[in-house]
């Protein structure tokens, strides 16, 4: 058990001979205990000189030296679901000494990348995905005639999204061989753990018991009634002791539950049930945080680590928190301060309470909250139902996860005009988390849907202002914005109603007018500065500016467009059509983020080299006018 996170790399000599899991499958059975307590330590090392994920992953190292211990990687196929639990798959898998570069530029990805390594069978980011993935592969491996098999992994809180199901009911009309394990780490579960429902998996998984299972199949399936009676009794045996019966149903034969931790128990059931036929789910439940007593007592708050500092940079962060909150907390604070007067306002939320800003609002309005777990889709169909009748949702999600929405978002809000506010998060680059996670899309998915007002905020009170504005707005609206700090500008007291579509003018210059969508108006400042520019303050995406957008046509030779989301179909596009519209043929130049997915870095020089910050604006501007 570790209390601290080690500051030098801990002794790990055995961890050290496993450079592959070609190398793991060389030990002892007895080893493997002593392998575990290796990679705990050294996953606490490594996450606390990079900052990441990490209390999933400590509940999976005994799970994940088991799987590579029995299975024959990568030839056999390992998916994982997401990927937060994936560090110790990477440091079995020849990327022990790459770790300290988790989530640097040109170091590893936050998340399992198939351009990474072959272990990494399939890329993941968002949640749900490993069983649909799992069975394309198992259907992939029959049409080659591969004996090769295929593990799907899965949380708990995966499974609450409604894909997973969708793969399950798939795997069970399917019938052939794939086995997903359930892991689950909810604490709840956990005293069901041991004693009967242990032997009772173990019994099941057994060979004896599978060879005469199969044997009566084929005796009893002769007489139809005589086998259902039999099955029937299995399935309630099942349910006594363990949640089975659903897997059962869907078609799955049901192992569990299993401690997570029991390395000698986990290999000695995969290794019963690798060769069976057919769907398999094995239940296995893991404490997440495990072996890091804080993320033992704390393993929500402790879901992820920040990098850890000096106690001198430590107190710098902190008075730069102080100076300058996140725009999170902005939104939190703003339903804080809404909610009282307001008691039609319901925030909804798809498992992203705490990263959204709105612990305090969930702890103070809990009957106003509803965090419906990673289950997107049903979040804004959720929401489209209460504004039916008569309530007010604010949903706040991520740019990414709004993605997994975008039917609903069309068919079931905007198609209805349906009176929605969306506070969405981490629009832009998000940095270290890279592409899976990036809000690169949202101006162009947006834009094109009719009924939705869409605004882009440059500070802290800007967002405080179009967040009120979204609210009293009769219908859907958008307000969308990065993650991490604000500017730490001054904030008004009362909140005001914006006009619609209504840009402002910041400064004013000659023949180039700069028009900033969202945060980069900092940026384009000092560009506006340098060249003396006009600059505006968009605002809104749409509706647009349009007559604003028609007189600087008409007045400047150069119109320059800035956003932090990709060229194509953005913020840029909707004033290049609408000057097409007019024809009016004013140069143009639209700066944004590149056609290509973006590794991960540091935000802020990911946009620098894409040329978005003000040394890049100046540039491109110069290079246009020659």
């Amino acid at each position: 058990m570790f209390e601290d996170i080690p500051q030098q790399r801990p002794q790990t000599a055995l961890l050290d001979s496993v450079d592959s899991p070609a190398d793991l499958r060389e030990l002892e059975p007895n080893q493997l205990v002593e392998l575990a307590q290796e990679l705990r330590a050294y996953l606490l090392y490594c996450v606390g000189q990079t900052g990441g994920h990490f209390g999933a992953g400590l509940g999976v190292v005994e799970l994940t030296i088991a799987l590579h211990y029995v299975f024959n990687t990568p030839e056999d196929r390992l998916v994982w679901d997401v990927g937060h639990q994936s560090y110790p798959h990477k440091i079995l898998t020849g990327r022990r000494e790459r770790m300290l570069s988790m989530r640097l530029k040109d170091g590893l990805a936050a998340f399992n990348n198939r351009q990474e390594s072959e272990y990494d069978t399939f890329g993941v980011g968002h949640s749900s995905t490993s069983i649909s993935a799992a069975l394309g592969m198992m259907l992939a491996a029959r049409k080659s005639s591969s004996e090769r098999k295929v593990v799907a992994v899965i949380g708990d809180g995966a499974m609450t999204a409604g894909m997973a199901f969708e793969a399950l009911n798939h795997a069970g009309e399917l019938d052939d061989d794939i086995l997903v394990i359930l892991n689950d780490n909810n604490m709840s579960i956990s005293k069901n753990v041991g004693g009967l429902s242990s032997y009772f998996a173990r019994m099941w998984a057994s060979k004896p018991y599978n060879f005469i299972r199969s044997g009566t199949k084929k005796v009893l399936s002769k007489a139809p009634p005589a086998w259902k009676a039999a099955h029937r009794v299995e399935e309630y045996m099942k349910g006594m002791v363990s949640p089975a019966t659903i897997f059962e149903e869907l078609g799955f034969n049901y192992f569990g539950l299993i401690d997570g931790h029991d390395l000698d128990g986990l290999v000695d059931i995969l290794n019963n049930i690798k060769n069976l036929r057919g769907p398999l789910l094995l239940h296995v439940v893991t404490q997440k945080g495990k072996g890091y007593l804080p993320a033992e007592e704390d393993p929500y708050g402790m879901h992820a680590l920040n990098k850890l500092v000096s106690a001198d940079e430590n107190e710098e962060q902190k008075r730069e928190k102080v100076k300058a909150p996140t725009y999170s907390n902005i939104f939190g604070n703003w339903l804080c301060d809404m909610a009282p007067n307001e008691p039609n306002l319901m925030a909804i939320t798809p498992a992203m309470g705490e990263g959204s800003g709105m612990r305090q609002f969930e702890e103070s309005f809990p009957d106003q909250f509803f965090d419906v777990a990673i289950a997107e889709q049903h979040a804004v169909t959720f929401a489209a139902g209460m504004a039916c009748d008569g309530l007010k949702p604010v949903v706040a999600i991520y740019s990414t996860f709004l993605q997994r929405a975008y039917d609903q978002l069309i068919h079931d809000v905007a198609l209805q005009n349906l009176d929605i506010l969306f506070a969405i998060d981490r629009a832009g680059l998000v940095g270290e988390d890279g592409p899976t996670h990036a809000g690169s899309f949202d101006l162009s998915y947006l834009r094109c849907i009719p009924n939705l007002i869409v605004m882009t905020p440059s500070n802290e009170n800007e967002a405080r202002h179009m967040l009120y504005t979204g609210y009293h707005f009769p219908g859907p609206a958008a307000v969308r914005y990065p993650r991490g700090k604000a500017t730490g500008c001054e904030q008004d007291t009362d909140l005001k109603q914006l006009e619609l579509g209504k840009a402002i003018v910041r400064r004013q210059g000659e023949k180039i007018a700069i028009l900033a969508f969202g945060t980069l108006l900092n940026a384009a400042e000092n560009s506006a500065q340098e060249l003396n520019a006009t600059l505006v303050d968009m605002r809104f995406v749409k509706p647009l500016d349009e007559l604003l957008v028609m007189e600087l046509a008409e007045t400047h030779q150069l119109i320059v467009t800035v956003e932090e989301n990709v060229i194509k179909g953005g913020a840029g596009s909707a004033v290049n059509e609408y000057l097409a519209s007019i024809n009016n043929k004013v140069d143009v130049l639209n700066l944004g983020l590149p056609d290509k997915f973006l590794d991960h870095g540091k935000a802020e020089l990911m946009l620098a080299e894409c040329g978005l910050d003000s040394t890049g604006i100046t540039a491109a501007i110069v290079n246009k006018t020659g």
